[in-house]
């Protein structure tokens, strides 16, 4: 009877008790992955700004000019749009929540900041991340 009862724990543990990612690490990664975009960017690294996104065909960017597919198409947009280090100018991110939905997925909500000789130019950011061997990566960004 007793190993019977020992079963039945570890059935229900296994079945409703598994959630055990701890969601402050988690959020704390995604913090890190946004902090190194922001160094990459200001240091006009748009290659290791996009370290962040995932490289795939399938990673979303919804900007003001409609919807890129890709990761490749993703940069290729930033480097047009910002050809040299003063148009990219000092990138600052300012972090409105980070909502992790599971082990796998979270939500972030945002603001960005450009400050440039001239003009500051500033928005907001949606971004769904995931999780993939480990490491949060953005497979959907809207940002205005």
């Amino acid at each position: 009877m007793r190993s019977k009862v020992l079963f039945l724990f570890i059935i229900v543990t296994g079945l409703f008790g598994c959630n055990t990612y701890d969601e402050k690490s988690e959020v704390n990664a995604i913090k890190e992955v946004m902090y190194q975009q922001q160094l990459a960017w200001n240091k006009g690294d748009l290659e290791g700004f996009m370290q962040g996104y995932w490289k795939n065909d399938s990673l979303v960017f919804i900007g003001s000019k409609g919807l890129t597919y890709g990761w490749q198409n993703t940069l290729e947009n930033y480097q047009k749009g910002y050809p040299t280090p003063e148009k990219m100018g000092e990138l600052t991110f300012t972090l409105k929540q980070v909502k992790v939905l599971s082990p796998f997925e979270a939500f972030v909500i945002g603001k960005w900041e450009l400050t440039r000789p001239g003009d500051h130019p500033e928005g907001h950011y949606t971004l769904l991340w995931k999780k993939f061997n480990g490491e949060w990566k953005i497979v959907a960004d809207h940002s205005s």
